[in-house]
């Protein structure tokens, strides 16, 4: 398995600023008083966006080895969070204060792991079809509706959310609420977004992805288990656009 250095170097960087953003965020939490929710958001698009712009930068080739290395990688950066490690190590108590909202406790940790290996699970037998079929940028229509429009529903419903819904979490009883202004961030984002890759769609695929997927993206996301709607969005948005790529 021949990893190429640049992406040693890219990722060495990426996860550096993103120890930092989550250490920053975490001393925002406990002693400027800013919403965890806020900050855990900060994280979000830390961690969705970075990466992209750092390839602006540091390139390397994409293969399905880097793919699985971004996963361990991944369940890694987390595993520094578990009580055992983060009670021993300052640091990382602070950085966890950033993403640990108390809605979540005791679960925060599980959700995130859990939903991690879940999006993966999706996502590569979805990279698998779009890459077969010459697509693969149309994959970035839920990546986009994930990073962008669920990274900004928690925020804008925090702060425009005055109508509400609830949902359901794994193992759990307890109920959590979301909001219709958050869901239309989702709604809006995939729009955008398949506006932007139009030219992938004959003019019938278009039209249907604009009347379709939007909602569908929309609705997996209101109905998704708390903290796990990202291999949903993943699920969803991605069999309804092979559905409509190949059948219309």
């Amino acid at each position: 398995m021949n990893i190429p250095a640049e992406y040693w170097l890219h990722h060495a960087i990426f996860y550096a600023a993103l120890f930092l953003i989550h250490y920053v965020c975490g001393l925002l939490v406990i002693h400027r008083n800013f919403k965890v929710n806020y900050t855990r958001k900060i994280n979000h698009f830390a961690f969705f966006f970075l990466p992209t712009l750092l390839s602006m930068v540091i390139d390397y080739p994409y293969s399905a080895a880097t793919f699985f290395i971004d996963l361990v990688c991944a369940i890694i950066f987390l595993t520094f969070f578990i009580a055992p490690v983060r009670n021993r190590v300052r640091v990382l108590s602070v950085m966890f204060c950033s993403f640990d909202r108390p809605e979540d406790r005791p679960l925060t940790l599980t959700w995130l792991y859990t939903q991690f290996i879940a999006s993966y699970l999706v996502l590569i037998p979805l990279l698998a079809y779009f890459e077969s079929h010459a697509l693969l940028p149309v994959i970035m229509i839920i990546i986009i509706a994930n990073g962008v429009g669920d990274g900004l529903a928690e925020p804008v419903g925090i702060k425009f959310g005055k109508r509400k819904y609830t949902t359901y979490a794994l193992f759990t009883q307890e109920k959590y609420v979301r909001s219709y202004a958050g869901s239309a961030c989702v709604f809006i984002t995939t729009f955008i977004a398949i506006l932007a890759f139009h030219s992938y769609f004959s003019p019938v695929q278009f039209i249907a992805a604009v009347l379709t997927v939007p909602i569908l993206i929309t609705l997996a996301e209101a109905f998704s288990p708390h903290t796990w709607d990202s291999p949903l969005i993943y699920a969803v948005g991605g069999a309804s656009l092979i559905g409509i790529l190949h059948f219309l």
